[in-house]
């Protein structure tokens, strides 16, 4: 079990967890106080990113020399990853919406955490880990100015929001998952 302390260890997995944690709190409390009700996704989808990028600082080493070193191969490793950190993101808002807040079905988290979590790692595989919270950021931004979904490309765009069962919204992200969670276990964080 150490490997696995010390994997966790250098790639900051303790402070990912601890944004991770920050972030659900802080949601849980507006969906308490003022949030827009169960019909809104917008809560539920700032806090799945806030986890998806929280969890990108974990997403690239220390030390490119000493990662070439590990006896264990690093493509099962690095799709693990990617898929653990969506797994912990995805629970825990269901957490909080298991203390009541209802904000979203669990469907509907499963998927924008999955989805966002292959954005996070495609983002890692093409500009590197500091910077892997970027496409995201963005396409949450753009998701939340973007017109009313009335197309298909318009729907692709704001996959994110769009509720569970919407078949664009759907093969967005599983698109991105599969496709990020290739491209970074196999060419990994680029330096």
């Amino acid at each position: 079990m150490r490997w696995l302390t010390l994997y966790a260890r250098s790639r900051q997995v303790p402070a990912s967890l601890a944004a991770l944690l920050i972030s659900t709190v802080a949601v849980w409390a507006l969906a308490r106080d003022g949030g827009e009700g169960p019909g809104d996704p917008r809560l539920p989808v700032l806090v799945l990113a806030a986890g998806a990028m929280a969890a990108s600082i974990g997403l690239s080493g220390q030390d490119l020399a000493l990662d070439r070193t590990a006896a264990i191969r690093w493509v099962p490793r690095r799709a693990a990853h990617v898929l653990l950190a969506g797994a912990v993101v995805a629970a825990g808002l269901l957490a909080v919406q298991a203390m009541g807040a209802a904000m979203a079905t669990a469907a509907f988290v499963v998927r924008d955490s999955a989805g966002l979590m292959g954005l996070v790692a495609l983002g890692a595989a093409i500009s590197g880990g500091p910077y892997a919270w970027t496409p995201p950021f963005a396409w949450l931004s753009f998701s939340f100015f973007a017109p009313p979904p009335t197309s298909t490309p318009t729907q692709v765009a704001t996959w994110m929001l769009l509720p569970s069962g919407t078949p664009a919204a759907t093969w967005t992200a599983l698109l991105l998952t599969a496709t990020g969670t290739m491209a970074y276990a196999i060419a990994g964080p680029r330096r």
